[in-house]
């Protein structure tokens, strides 16, 4: 009797395998139940077909947390194709769709979604949306980033990433920051030393400071990794060598848009008499991705 119950629960999770896409749509549309929708956005999300991308995006809009699970998790399987509409979803004034949108472009690690975590890392009210933003940012795909623009883009995150880790008034969040320090340590350990270095000295700080004990333990967690990396010289899947034969399918106005919205950060920034750089030296990295193009 159980084994026939387990069965009866399982069913409707597998049927996508013989469903075809305006199928799997369709029931989405049809559902006329939360359960119901529920399953019918995950049959959807597990068929893994480029296809069904605005129709999993409509669902981050419904009042249906697990759809919108579901749907996140489809939408990252999917990766860089769902990236555009992800980003218009933005646009959009509906809070609820636009912080499940966050959260599948924190997943994916997309660059076109680097300003965006950036912004959301260190000012959205909703802190389950900021840890997103900020897990999102030590998973980027670093590998992915032209050479002249990667410096830039990496210190813009390492200085969310340490604001974050300092000021955030919610626990969880700044565990985030930990762990995305961790990352970011160990993905500029040969090119950037002296930031692996600033941030080891941050994490022993924090190690110091921290009042809260799970984040506290998450601290030495890092430091620990951090010297083991420096003791074995030895890089993650994450470094730039390790998976260079991935290859970006950006183009060349993605990465001019990237550069752009950098830019505009560094130009607030002066405009506010923050001493962050000067902004000259992307107009620089902009005629070099153009002479790439």
């Amino acid at each position: 009797m159980i084994y026939c119950k387990v069965e009866e629960r399982q069913a409707p999770l597998i049927l996508y395998r013989s469903m075809s896409l305006s199928q799997l749509v369709k029931a989405v549309e049809e559902a006329d139940s939360s359960r119901k929708l529920f399953e019918a956005v995950q049959n959807l999300a597990n068929a893994r077909l480029e296809g069904a991308i605005p129709t999993l995006i409509e669902a981050l809009s419904y009042n249906n947390p697990g759809a919108a699970v579901a749907a996140v998790d489809g939408l990252t399987l999917l990766g860089n194709p769902a990236v555009p509409a992800l980003l218009e979803l933005l646009d959009m004034h509906n809070y609820t769709a636009r912080s499940w949108a966050i959260r599948a472009l924190a997943e994916i690690g997309d660059p076109r979604g680097l300003v965006t975590l950036l912004g959301v890392a260190t000012a959205d009210f909703a802190f389950s949306v900021r840890r997103a933003a900020v897990k999102g940012l030590g998973l980027m795909k670093w590998h992915w980033f032209p050479d002249e623009l990667r410096e830039i883009a990496q210190e813009e995150a390492l200085e969310a990433l340490l604001f974050v880790a300092q000021q955030d008034d919610e626990w969880v969040v700044r565990y985030a920051a930990v762990v995305g320090l961790q990352a970011l340590s160990l993905t500029i350990a040969d090119t950037y030393p002296q930031w692996r270095s600033q941030i080891q000295e941050y994490l022993d700080q924090m190690a110091n400071s921290e009042e809260n004990l799970a984040v506290r333990a998450r601290v030495w967690l890092a430091l620990q990794h951090i010297q083991q990396n420096i003791s074995k010289n030895i890089h993650t899947s994450s470094g730039i060598a390790a998976i260079a034969e991935n290859k970006s399918s950006l183009t060349t106005d993605d990465w001019q848009g990237i550069l752009n919205q950098l830019y505009e950060i560094k130009r607030q920034e002066r405009a506010k008499n923050l001493e962050e750089g000067d902004p000259r030296r992307f107009q620089k990295l902009a005629l070099e991705i153009q002479n790439k193009s």
